[in-house]
């Protein structure tokens, strides 16, 4: 195992993001780096309000957006780990009206079916973005959908078992926040509770995540950091739709995708037990599949594939993360990973329109920063 040097991690870290917020990439950030179960860097820096110049505190609440789908995966683990479902198994074994499914595109603004899709729907294709649901240009259905459907999972589940999928399962690889919904809304059937109240009783409670939440409290609110955005080179806050986390979708909208509010301690316990390859909470074998590729590599070459909810390091030439990390992003610029080998885990939290998702340069940044403090 190689060792992280404390001092080397503090000055990257804090060299980095000190410049980022000068020049106004980012307003405000807080990251958490462990090895060993012990934190060698933990950081605050910036504001929460850039009009105000409120400044952060350790129980800042962030939007995960994408960083949902790792907890709505492990959700469905806990579900295989009691023996109530299979991933392999058929999605049409919950849900009937995924049984037969078209394939197609929008044209001029309407679905057109092209073929049928020879291949079911499995639950691993849900958490592995082959299952076609919501992608491609189907994806636009859903400014289709009336605010009832929008308002709630299920409506949205149900939305889509009527749609043409973007490709048959497994045929291809494109990204589905969607196909997270029809995951946990099997959860639902097979545990007879809402998906948020599951999240609450199996995963939030043993790991005393407090702050992680599809919909915030009056008092969670107060601590959710505005988002921002760089303009004329300077840091200012994007106005979010009231009542909302994100997007524009209600909080009775408890999206498997994308939805979550949390904080740095609570999703860094997320990450604490997953390196712990379940930590009594999910079977480790399952967590070994979950860091696992579990895509064919013919469509989705490269150096890094999907395991289940999460991004999997494959292969030496990726830049910085070793060969078995595992772990992903959000579109407002969270990042976190999973290093077995070297026992780290890391979060990085900022909510910013500027600079996000899996692609923001504050996420590779951050993983140069700790892959270099390595002695």
């Amino acid at each position: 195992m190689r060792k992280l040097n404390s001092r080397r991690l503090r000055e990257n870290i804090e060299k980095r993001i000190n410049a980022d917020i000068e020049a106004c990439r980012v307003g405000g950030a807080t990251v958490s780096v462990m090895q060993d179960d012990e934190i060698v860097y933990e950081g605050i820096f910036g504001v929460k309000n850039c009009e105000t110049g409120e400044e952060l505190k350790p129980d800042t609440i962030f939007r995960i957006a994408s960083m949902t789908k790792p907890v709505t995966a492990a959700a469905v683990l806990i579900e295989m780990s009691r023996k109530h479902l299979s991933v392999d198994d058929l999605v049409s074994d919950y849900l009937p009206e995924y049984g037969d499914m078209d394939v197609g595109r929008i044209e001029d603004g309407r679905p057109v079916v092209t073929g049928h899709a020879d291949v079911p729907l499995r639950i691993y294709h849900l958490l592995s973005h082959t299952s076609g649901i919501a992608t491609g240009n189907i994806g636009d259905l859903r400014f289709m959908m009336s605010p009832e459907q929008k308002s709630t999972m299920q409506g949205v589940v149900g939305f889509y078992a009527g749609q043409p999928l973007g490709f048959e399962p497994l045929s291809a690889q494109m990204y589905s926040t969607t196909s997270f919904d029809v995951a946990a809304r099997i959860i639902e059937l097979t545990s007879g509770m809402p998906f948020d109240r599951y999240l609450e009783k199996e995963l939030y409670a043993p790991l005393g995540m407090k702050d992680t939440t599809f919909a915030p409290t009056p008092e969670q609110f107060e601590r959710l950091i505005c988002l921002h955005n760089l303009d004329n080179e300077r840091s200012v806050n994007v106005p979010g739709v009231p009542g909302c986390v994100f997007g524009d979708y209600a909080l009775t909208y408890t999206g498997a995708g994308a939805g979550l509010a949390s904080t740095l301690k609570d999703y860094q316990a997320f990450a604490q037990m997953l390196l712990h390859r379940g930590d009594g909470i999910i079977a480790p074998e399952l967590v070994d599949r979950m860091a696992s590729q579990n895509i064919p590599s013919s469509i989705m070459p490269g150096n890094q594939k999907w395991g289940l909810g999460v991004r999997v390091i494959t292969e030496e030439s990726y830049r910085y993360l070793p060969v078995r990390t595992f772990g992903w992003s959000g579109a407002y610029g969270t990042h976190f990973w999973v290093d077995p080998a070297d026992k780290v885990t890391a979060v990085y939290m900022k909510n910013s329109v500027y600079d996000g998702g899996s692609g923001a340069v504050t996420a590779a940044n951050f993983e140069k920063d700790v892959e270099e403090a390595f002695e």
